[in-house]
Protein backbone atom coordinates (compact mmCIF):
# COMPACT_ATOMS: atom_id res chain seq x y z
CA UNK A 1 0.00 0.00 0.00
CA UNK A 2 1.21 3.53 -0.74
CA UNK A 3 2.51 5.44 2.28
CA UNK A 4 0.17 8.35 1.49
CA UNK A 5 -2.94 6.71 0.01
CA UNK A 6 -5.27 9.09 -1.81
CA UNK A 7 -8.41 6.98 -1.26
CA UNK A 8 -7.84 5.98 2.35
CA UNK A 9 -10.88 4.62 4.16
CA UNK A 10 -13.07 4.25 1.10
CA UNK A 11 -14.69 0.97 0.05
CA UNK A 12 -15.06 -0.35 -3.47
CA UNK A 13 -16.74 -3.18 -5.27
CA UNK A 14 -14.97 -4.34 -8.43
CA UNK A 15 -16.99 -6.81 -10.46
CA UNK A 16 -15.23 -9.43 -12.53
CA UNK A 17 -12.08 -8.85 -10.51
CA UNK A 18 -10.51 -12.31 -10.40
CA UNK A 19 -8.31 -11.68 -13.46
CA UNK A 20 -7.27 -9.20 -16.12
CA UNK A 21 -8.48 -5.61 -15.95
CA UNK A 22 -10.67 -6.19 -12.90
CA UNK A 23 -7.79 -7.69 -10.96
CA UNK A 24 -5.50 -4.78 -11.84
CA UNK A 25 -8.17 -2.25 -10.84
CA UNK A 26 -8.81 -4.01 -7.52
CA UNK A 27 -5.09 -4.05 -6.69
CA UNK A 28 -4.60 -0.42 -7.75
CA UNK A 29 -7.50 0.73 -5.56
CA UNK A 30 -6.28 -1.33 -2.61
CA UNK A 31 -2.83 0.23 -2.96
CA UNK A 32 -4.49 3.61 -2.44
CA UNK A 33 -6.13 2.56 0.83
CA UNK A 34 -9.46 1.23 -0.45
CA UNK A 35 -11.25 -1.73 1.14
CA UNK A 36 -12.06 -3.90 -1.88
CA UNK A 37 -14.71 -6.51 -2.61
CA UNK A 38 -13.28 -8.76 -5.32
CA UNK A 39 -16.27 -10.12 -7.22
CA UNK A 40 -16.10 -13.21 -9.41
CA UNK A 41 -18.82 -15.22 -11.14
CA UNK A 42 -16.93 -18.52 -10.92
CA UNK A 43 -13.58 -19.91 -9.72
CA UNK A 44 -13.58 -18.17 -6.33
CA UNK A 45 -10.10 -19.51 -5.75
CA UNK A 46 -8.87 -17.04 -8.40
CA UNK A 47 -10.63 -14.23 -6.58
CA UNK A 48 -9.03 -15.38 -3.34
CA UNK A 49 -5.61 -15.18 -5.00
CA UNK A 50 -6.29 -11.52 -5.76
CA UNK A 51 -7.39 -10.96 -2.14
CA UNK A 52 -4.23 -12.67 -0.89
CA UNK A 53 -2.08 -10.47 -3.12
CA UNK A 54 -3.80 -7.35 -1.80
CA UNK A 55 -3.41 -8.48 1.81
CA UNK A 56 0.27 -9.31 1.29
CA UNK A 57 0.82 -5.65 0.41
CA UNK A 58 -1.01 -4.43 3.50
CA UNK A 59 -4.40 -3.87 1.91
CA UNK A 60 -7.88 -5.04 2.86
CA UNK A 61 -10.10 -7.17 0.61
CA UNK A 62 -12.66 -9.94 0.54
CA UNK A 63 -13.86 -12.17 -2.27
CA UNK A 64 -17.53 -12.62 -3.15
CA UNK A 65 -18.92 -14.94 -5.81
CA UNK A 66 -22.01 -13.63 -7.60
CA UNK A 67 -23.48 -13.49 -11.10
CA UNK A 68 -24.04 -9.78 -11.75
CA UNK A 69 -26.89 -10.55 -14.14
CA UNK A 70 -28.96 -12.00 -11.26
CA UNK A 71 -30.76 -9.42 -9.12
CA UNK A 72 -30.91 -11.55 -5.98
CA UNK A 73 -27.21 -12.39 -6.16
CA UNK A 74 -26.27 -8.73 -6.68
CA UNK A 75 -28.36 -7.62 -3.72
CA UNK A 76 -26.87 -10.36 -1.52
CA UNK A 77 -23.36 -9.26 -2.57
CA UNK A 78 -24.04 -5.64 -1.62
CA UNK A 79 -25.48 -6.77 1.72
CA UNK A 80 -22.30 -8.77 2.37
CA UNK A 81 -20.19 -5.75 1.46
CA UNK A 82 -22.08 -3.52 3.89
CA UNK A 83 -21.63 -6.13 6.60
CA UNK A 84 -17.88 -6.25 5.96
CA UNK A 85 -17.12 -2.59 5.26
CA UNK A 86 -20.23 -0.64 6.27
CA UNK A 87 -20.95 1.02 2.93
CA UNK A 88 -19.71 1.57 -0.63
CA UNK A 89 -17.90 4.61 -2.01
CA UNK A 90 -16.74 3.32 -5.40
CA UNK A 91 -18.30 0.88 -7.84
CA UNK A 92 -16.28 -0.42 -10.78
CA UNK A 93 -18.68 -2.18 -13.15
CA UNK A 94 -16.10 -4.37 -14.85
CA UNK A 95 -17.70 -7.82 -15.27
CA UNK A 96 -18.08 -8.76 -18.92
CA UNK A 97 -17.81 -11.60 -21.38
CA UNK A 98 -17.80 -12.47 -25.06
CA UNK A 99 -19.68 -15.17 -26.96
CA UNK A 100 -18.56 -14.60 -30.51
CA UNK A 101 -20.02 -15.85 -33.77
CA UNK A 102 -21.08 -14.72 -37.21
CA UNK A 103 -24.28 -12.71 -36.92
CA UNK A 104 -26.41 -15.17 -38.92
CA UNK A 105 -25.21 -18.03 -36.70
CA UNK A 106 -25.62 -16.22 -33.38
CA UNK A 107 -28.08 -17.93 -31.05
CA UNK A 108 -30.57 -16.04 -28.96
CA UNK A 109 -28.96 -17.59 -25.89
CA UNK A 110 -25.54 -16.19 -26.81
CA UNK A 111 -27.02 -12.77 -27.57
CA UNK A 112 -28.95 -12.72 -24.30
CA UNK A 113 -26.11 -13.93 -22.09
CA UNK A 114 -23.78 -11.16 -23.24
CA UNK A 115 -26.45 -8.47 -22.85
CA UNK A 116 -27.43 -9.86 -19.43
CA UNK A 117 -23.90 -9.74 -18.02
CA UNK A 118 -22.36 -6.79 -19.85
CA UNK A 119 -25.32 -4.40 -19.71
CA UNK A 120 -27.98 -5.60 -17.27
CA UNK A 121 -25.24 -6.46 -14.77
CA UNK A 122 -24.05 -2.85 -14.86
CA UNK A 123 -27.62 -1.64 -14.30
CA UNK A 124 -28.19 -3.90 -11.30
CA UNK A 125 -24.91 -3.02 -9.59
CA UNK A 126 -25.12 0.71 -10.31
CA UNK A 127 -28.68 0.87 -9.01
CA UNK A 128 -27.69 -0.75 -5.70
CA UNK A 129 -24.66 1.51 -5.33
CA UNK A 130 -26.69 4.65 -6.06
CA UNK A 131 -29.31 3.64 -3.52
CA UNK A 132 -26.64 3.29 -0.85
CA UNK A 133 -24.95 6.59 -1.77
CA UNK A 134 -28.28 8.40 -1.39
CA UNK A 135 -29.11 6.63 1.88
CA UNK A 136 -25.73 7.38 3.45
CA UNK A 137 -25.02 10.93 2.35
CA UNK A 138 -21.65 12.58 1.83
CA UNK A 139 -18.79 11.64 4.13
CA UNK A 140 -16.61 14.71 3.71
CA UNK A 141 -13.45 13.21 5.16
CA UNK A 142 -13.48 10.51 2.47
CA UNK A 143 -14.62 12.36 -0.67
CA UNK A 144 -16.33 15.52 -1.83
CA UNK A 145 -18.60 13.32 -3.98
CA UNK A 146 -21.49 11.27 -2.66
CA UNK A 147 -20.22 8.30 -4.64
CA UNK A 148 -18.35 7.25 -7.76
CA UNK A 149 -19.42 4.75 -10.43
CA UNK A 150 -17.00 3.63 -13.14
CA UNK A 151 -18.47 1.66 -16.03
CA UNK A 152 -15.96 -0.50 -17.89
CA UNK A 153 -16.78 -0.29 -21.56
CA UNK A 154 -14.65 -0.80 -24.69
CA UNK A 155 -13.51 0.97 -27.83
CA UNK A 156 -16.31 -1.08 -29.36
CA UNK A 157 -18.85 1.28 -27.85
CA UNK A 158 -17.99 3.34 -30.94
CA UNK A 159 -16.10 1.00 -33.31
CA UNK A 160 -18.35 -1.57 -35.04
CA UNK A 161 -17.11 -5.16 -34.67
CA UNK A 162 -18.36 -7.81 -37.05
CA UNK A 163 -18.43 -11.28 -35.57
CA UNK A 164 -19.00 -9.72 -32.15
CA UNK A 165 -22.41 -8.09 -32.60
CA UNK A 166 -23.68 -9.00 -29.14
CA UNK A 167 -20.56 -7.65 -27.43
CA UNK A 168 -20.44 -4.40 -29.41
CA UNK A 169 -24.17 -3.86 -28.83
CA UNK A 170 -23.73 -4.35 -25.09
CA UNK A 171 -20.89 -1.82 -24.97
CA UNK A 172 -22.80 0.69 -27.07
CA UNK A 173 -25.58 0.31 -24.54
CA UNK A 174 -23.15 0.89 -21.67
CA UNK A 175 -22.20 4.25 -23.19
CA UNK A 176 -25.72 5.71 -23.08
CA UNK A 177 -26.56 3.90 -19.85
CA UNK A 178 -23.59 5.63 -18.25
CA UNK A 179 -24.44 9.05 -19.69
CA UNK A 180 -28.11 8.78 -18.75
CA UNK A 181 -27.51 7.86 -15.12
CA UNK A 182 -24.70 10.43 -14.92
CA UNK A 183 -27.19 13.09 -15.97
CA UNK A 184 -29.78 11.88 -13.47
CA UNK A 185 -27.41 11.43 -10.53
CA UNK A 186 -25.15 14.47 -10.96
CA UNK A 187 -27.42 16.78 -8.91
CA UNK A 188 -26.86 14.40 -5.99
CA UNK A 189 -23.05 14.68 -6.41
CA UNK A 190 -22.74 11.13 -7.69
CA UNK A 191 -20.17 10.94 -10.48
CA UNK A 192 -20.52 8.34 -13.24
CA UNK A 193 -17.92 7.80 -15.98
CA UNK A 194 -16.75 5.12 -18.38
CA UNK A 195 -13.36 3.68 -19.18
CA UNK A 196 -13.16 2.30 -22.73
CA UNK A 197 -10.02 0.17 -23.20
CA UNK A 198 -8.57 -0.87 -26.51
CA UNK A 199 -6.33 -3.93 -26.91
CA UNK A 200 -5.18 -5.01 -23.44
CA UNK A 201 -3.08 -8.05 -22.49
CA UNK A 202 -5.70 -10.09 -20.62
CA UNK A 203 -6.91 -13.68 -20.53
CA UNK A 204 -9.94 -12.83 -22.68
CA UNK A 205 -7.59 -11.56 -25.42
CA UNK A 206 -4.84 -14.16 -24.99
CA UNK A 207 -5.89 -16.26 -28.00
CA UNK A 208 -5.44 -13.23 -30.26
CA UNK A 209 -1.91 -12.47 -29.01
CA UNK A 210 -0.22 -15.86 -29.06
CA UNK A 211 2.23 -15.24 -31.90
CA UNK A 212 4.35 -12.28 -32.97
CA UNK A 213 2.41 -12.22 -36.24
CA UNK A 214 -0.87 -11.78 -34.34
CA UNK A 215 0.66 -9.08 -32.16
CA UNK A 216 2.02 -7.23 -35.18
CA UNK A 217 -1.42 -7.33 -36.81
CA UNK A 218 -3.01 -5.79 -33.72
CA UNK A 219 -0.30 -3.12 -33.58
CA UNK A 220 -1.32 -1.90 -37.04
CA UNK A 221 -4.49 -0.67 -35.32
CA UNK A 222 -2.61 1.14 -32.52
CA UNK A 223 -0.73 4.32 -33.49
CA UNK A 224 1.11 4.38 -30.16
CA UNK A 225 2.59 1.00 -31.11
CA UNK A 226 2.13 -0.93 -27.92
CA UNK A 227 -0.54 -3.18 -26.48
CA UNK A 228 -2.01 -1.97 -23.20
CA UNK A 229 -1.41 -3.54 -19.82
CA UNK A 230 -4.13 -4.09 -17.21
CA UNK A 231 -2.17 -1.78 -14.91
CA UNK A 232 -2.80 1.09 -17.34
CA UNK A 233 -6.50 0.73 -16.62
CA UNK A 234 -5.91 0.44 -12.88
CA UNK A 235 -4.14 3.81 -12.79
CA UNK A 236 -6.98 5.49 -14.65
CA UNK A 237 -9.60 3.92 -12.38
CA UNK A 238 -7.81 5.28 -9.31
CA UNK A 239 -7.80 8.78 -10.79
CA UNK A 240 -11.49 8.63 -11.75
CA UNK A 241 -12.33 7.42 -8.24
CA UNK A 242 -10.39 10.25 -6.61
CA UNK A 243 -11.32 13.86 -5.95
CA UNK A 244 -8.66 14.85 -8.49
CA UNK A 245 -11.31 14.16 -11.14
CA UNK A 246 -14.22 15.68 -9.23
CA UNK A 247 -15.48 17.88 -12.10
CA UNK A 248 -15.68 14.93 -14.51
CA UNK A 249 -18.97 13.09 -14.90
CA UNK A 250 -20.71 11.55 -17.89
CA UNK A 251 -17.39 11.15 -19.69
CA UNK A 252 -15.96 8.24 -21.62
CA UNK A 253 -12.17 8.02 -21.50
CA UNK A 254 -10.66 5.94 -24.28
CA UNK A 255 -7.44 4.27 -23.16
CA UNK A 256 -6.37 2.61 -26.37
CA UNK A 257 -3.04 3.92 -27.67
CA UNK A 258 -4.96 5.79 -30.36
CA UNK A 259 -7.05 2.92 -31.75
CA UNK A 260 -10.08 5.22 -31.94
CA UNK A 261 -8.06 7.64 -34.11
CA UNK A 262 -8.86 5.35 -37.09
CA UNK A 263 -5.20 4.75 -38.07
CA UNK A 264 -6.31 3.24 -41.38
CA UNK A 265 -6.81 6.81 -42.54
CA UNK A 266 -3.24 7.88 -41.73
CA UNK A 267 -1.55 9.17 -44.87
CA UNK A 268 -4.83 10.27 -46.46
CA UNK A 269 -6.51 6.86 -46.07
Amino acid sequence: MNSNPKLKGQSALVTGASSGIGKAVAIALANEGVNVVVNCSSHPERGQEVVDEIKSSGGTAIVYQADVSKEDEVQAMFAAMYKAFGTIDILVNNAGLQKDSAFVDMTLADWQKVIDVNLTGQFLCAREAAREFLRRGIVAERSVALGKIICMSSVHDMIPWSGHVNYASSKGGVMLFMKSIAQELAPHKIRVNSISPGAIKTRINASEMETQEEIDKILTLIPYNRIGEPEDIGKLAVWLASDDSDYITGATIYIDGGMTLFPGFAGNG
